[in-house]
């Protein structure tokens, strides 16, 4: 059972529901630059940000002030909202709490959203992100890729986008709630229809057709799709009340299927990508995700 905290978040996004799911896409884009700007003013002190210009888009640094100078590991964080929202400054709040709670410095990114830039847009911008930190000479056994929602199905098209032009992967895939098969083909939809408290199957099914159109069955819209042998490593977190639960479900079944090392961890309900809210499960699951840092990288 969640705890009492998070007991009373979930009421809080349930009683929000019926106004997000109806919110126009600028009322989304608003509505998650609040939240990043919450995140960041919550760590505060404890990361410095530096955002600059990455090609033509958005990046920014959070340097967790604990992190030791000489440590090589970094982490490459892609935002969720359904590909249609998600600013630099949403993606920063994130992106300083990953920082502060892991001490390991992360890199984000405002890939391009659609309906104004759709696929194949975000993926590639994925893609320079992380040729830029190749650039700065970062080993990819040090790099690790996280991201939640769409965020966590983009580190996986990122991943066989790399393959696709011969670069190395990363040391590592956290994705959390992750949206992997925006094709709509889970169990879930239903059986969780009525116990997820942030998703609707239209509102999701909406963003998929901005997003993709008629490509949502090609793997780098749909990773699930796609082959995933010789995967980094991969951690997947996922609250057991969400719709997209079985995206995660047989994210994990496939790679264990290709001969990838992956952990699955469902907790029981709770609300899709939890991590990115406060109280003891999402604590409990960032101090996951800095042990696993702690951990010999891939490669």
């Amino acid at each position: 059972m969640p705890s009492f905290v998070s007991s009373v978040i979930r009421e809080q996004i349930r009683l929000l529901k019926p106004i997000l799911t109806r919110s126009s896409i600028p009322g989304s884009r608003s509505l998650q630059e609040a939240l990043g700007e919450l995140g960041s003013r919550i760590v505060g002190p404890k990361v410095r940000l530096e955002t600059f210009t990455l090609e033509d888009f958005e990046a920014c640094w959070a340097f967790p002030m604990e992190a030791a100078l000489e440590d090589p590991r970094v982490l490459l964080y892609l935002h969720g909202g359904g590909y249609v929202a998600g600013s630099i400054r949403y993606a920063s709040g994130f992106a300083s709490a990953l920082a502060a709670k892991t001490a390991v410095r992360t890199l984000c990114i405002a890939y391009h959203l659609a309906p104004e830039d759709p696929y194949p847009a975000a993926v590639y911008d994925a893609l320079t992100a992380y040729r830029y930190l190749l650039e700065q000479h970062y080993d990819p056994a040090h790099i690790t890729l996280i991201g939640e929602s769409a965020g966590g199905g983009l580190i996986l098209s990122l991943c066989l986008l790399l393959r696709l032009y011969g670069l190395p992967l990363p040391g590592r895939l956290i994705p959390i709630s992750p949206w992997t098969d925006l094709t709509l083909q889970g169990e879930s939809y239903e059986t969780k229809r009525d116990v997820d408290v942030c998703l609707t199957r239209e509102e999701l099914d909406h963003y998929a057709a901005l997003y993709a159109g008629d490509l949502r069955d090609e793997p780098l819209v749909s990773p699930l799709l796609g082959d995933l042998r010789e995967f980094p490593p991969c951690n997947i977190f996922v609250g057991g009340d969400e719709i997209l639960l079985d995206d995660s479900r047989r994210l994990h079944q496939k790679l264990l299927e290709s001969g990838v090392e992956s952990c699955l961890h469902i907790e029981p309900g709770m609300w899709h990508a939890y991590p990115l809210y406060t109280g003891p499960e999402a604590a409990a699951a960032l101090r996951e995700i800095r042990s696993l840092l702690e951990v010999t990288p891939h490669g």
